[in-house]
C-alpha cells in the first residue's frame, strides 16, 4: 500500500496558517493534530463540523493519524444529519461552536489541548487508498449525495490547482477564504492548498465585507482572495476600502465579466474562476476576462459518450459523467453552457434558469434575484409556472417585468415575481431547492392573504 505525506511542506517550521493570536507553524499544527487524535472516540466516520478553518484542518488530520474518515456535509440541516446517521449509525460530530448535532454523540474541540510540538520529528504519511473523506452534494437539486474521496486524490488535487495557480514553487500567497471548510470548493482551496500547495490560510470564515477586510488586513502579502460571485459582489457594492489583494479565486455559481471586469479594476488583481463539483472535485480552470473557455487541470480530460460529457484522469477517481452540458473544443478546452437540469422549457421554447437569472440580474435597480420552477402540486395549475425573486428596493413589479420583457421572451416571463427583502442564501452563496421552495411556498401563501 503506498503512503503519501500528509503535508508537503518541506521543513516543520514553516508556516501553516494564521489565526488571530498569529501565525502558527507545521510543527504546531502536527502537534495539535496528535494530541485531539487521541481524544476522538470510537467510530470510524466522523462529521468536521468545526467553523475554524484552522480546527477543522486539525480534525482532518487528527482523523487521518487515527485511520478515521472526515464527512463534510455543505448543508448541516436536520435532515441532512439524519440522513447521516442512518448511513453511518456508529458517526460522531466534532465541533467548534453551539451547533444542534441532535441526537448524534459529539465531541467539542478543546479549548486547551495537551500539545507536545518538541515530539514531532517528521512529517507522517498516510495510505494514498485510504478514504480521508467523504464529500456531498449541495443540495440544489435535491437530498444531498456522499462521494468518497481517497488521501492520494486529494493530493494530487491539490497540487494540481497549486500548479495551475503557479502557488506550490511561487510565492507564498495568504489565502483568506469566504467559503466554509466543509464546501468542496472551500475544503480545496483553502485546506488542500495550505496542506499541499505552500498556501497558509486564515483561520476564520469571514462573511460580510468588513469582516472580509479584517482578515486581509490580518495576513501578510501576497494574499489570495478565495470566494463566490455573491460574496465578491457584497463586498463591492459595499464601498469599503479594499487592503491590497493579489489574486483572486472565484467559484460555486456563474461570473458574469462585468463583475470579473469590475473586480480587476477595482481591486487591481486578476481573476481566476474554478469550474467543478462534488463528484469529480474541481476541473478546470479559466480567466474569464481572457478567455471564455476552460483549461482542464494537468491530467483531467473530458470526452463524450452518447449525450454525456464524462470526465477522468489526473486526480478524479474512476469516470464520472457530469451534469452539464458542455462543448467540448478541438484542442482540449472547453466551453460550459449550464447544467443539463437548468434546462426548462415553456411553449415549446426552451432556455435555462442560469441565462434567465443573469438576465434579471441585469435590471437596474436589482440588487439580488433568481428565477425559480416550483414543484407541481396536484389540481394547483398555477404552481408548475416559472417564478422569481427579486431584491429590488424601490422598484415595483410592473416596472421590473417591464424592463424584463425587453430582455426574454414574453414565455419566460415570471408569474408571479416576488419583491423580497432577501433570498435564502447558503454560506456559500448557493440556492438550495429545498429552501427556495419553502421560501416560494412562504412568499405565495403571504400574497394570497394579501389579497
Amino acid at each position: 500500500m503506498s503512503r503519501l505525506p500528509l503535508l508537503g511542506h518541506a521543513g516543520l517550521d514553516e508556516i501553516f496558517a494564521y489565526r488571530p493570536s498569529g501565525p502558527l507553524t507545521v510543527r504546531a499544527f502536527l502537534a495539535a493534530a496528535w494530541a485531539l487524535a487521541d481524544r476522538l472516540p470510537a467510530g470510524q466516520r466522523f462529521l468536521n463540523l468545526c467553523q475554524d478553518r484552522f480546527r477543522f484542518s486539525v480534525g482532518l488530520a487528527a482523523g487521518l493519524l487515527a485511520g478515521r474518515s472526515s464527512l463534510q456535509p455543505a448543508s448541516q440541516s436536520p435532515e441532512t444529519l439524519n440522513q447521516i446517521r442512518q448511513r453511518w449509525p456508529d458517526v460522531f460530530c466534532l465541533c467548534d461552536s453551539a451547533f444542534d448535532s441532535l441526537d448524534l454523540p459529539r465531541v467539542d474541540y478543546p479549548e486547551s489541548l495537551a500539545v507536545h510540538p518538541e515530539r514531532v520529528v517528521a512529517i507522517p504519511q498516510v495510505a494514498a487508498e485510504h478514504v480521508a473523506i467523504t464529500a456531498f452534494t449541495s443540495g440544489s437539486t435535491g437530498l444531498p449525495v456522499p462521494h468518497d474521496k481517497s488521501w492520494g486524490s486529494l493530493v494530487r488535487n491539490a497540487r494540481a490547482e497549486a500548479d495551475r495557480l503557479g502557488l506550490r514553487h511561487g510565492p507564498r500567497h495568504a489565502v483568506v477564504g469566504t467559503v466554509p471548510a466543509q464546501h468542496m470548493y472551500g475544503f480545496e482551496s483553502t485546506v488542500l492548498l495550505a496542506m499541499h500547495g505552500n498556501s497558509p490560510f486564515w483561520s476564520g470564515k469571514p462573511f460580510y465585507p468588513q469582516d472580509i477586510v479584517c482578515a486581509l488586513e490580518a495576513v501578510p502579502r501576497p494574499r489570495l482572495l478565495v470566494t463566490t460571485p455573491f460574496h465578491l459582489a457584497t463586498l463591492l457594492a459595499s464601498g469599503v476600502e479594499v487592503p491590497a489583494v493579489d489574486r483572486l479565486l472565484s467559484a460555486t455559481a456563474p461570473l458574469s465579466e462585468q463583475l470579473a471586469a469590475d473586480a480587476e479594476a477595482r481591486l487591481a488583481a486578476p481573476l481566476q474562476e474554478i469550474y467543478g463539483c462534488t463528484e469529480t472535485g474541481q476541473l478546470a480552470s479559466r480567466r474569464l476576462l481572457a478567455d471564455a473557455a476552460w483549461l482542464p487541470l494537468d491530467g483531467v480530460r473530458l470526452e463524450r459518450e452518447g449525450e454525456l460529457i464524462v470526465a477522468s484522469g489526473g486526480h478524479i477517481e474512476g469516470r464520472v459523467p457530469l451534469a452539464d452540458a458542455i462543448e467540448l473544443l478541438p484542442d482540449g478546452r472547453f466551453l460550459l453552457l449550464g447544467r443539463h437540469s437548468d434546462l426548462v422549457s415553456v411553449a415549446g421554447k426552451r432556455s435555462s434558469l442560469a441565462y434567465l437569472n443573469h438576465q434579471i440580474a441585469a435590471l437596474p435597480g436589482v440588487v439580488d434575484a433568481a428565477f425559480f420552477q416550483p414543484d407541481a402540486v396536484p389540481g394547483d395549475r398555477d404552481i408548475t409556472r416559472l417564478c422569481a425573486f427579486a431584491v429590488a428596493p424601490g422598484q415595483s413589479r410592473q416596472q421590473l417585468l417591464a424592463r424584463l420583457r425587453q430582455r426574454v421572451d414574453a414565455a419566460f416571463l415570471p408569474r408571479p415575481l416576488f419583491i423580497v427583502d432577501a433570498l435564502p442564501r447558503n454560506a456559500t452563496g448557493k440556492l438550495e431547492r429545498a429552501q427556495l421552495q419553502a421560501f416560494y411556498e412562504s412568499n405565495r401563501s403571504q400574497r394570497h392573504a394579501a389579497s
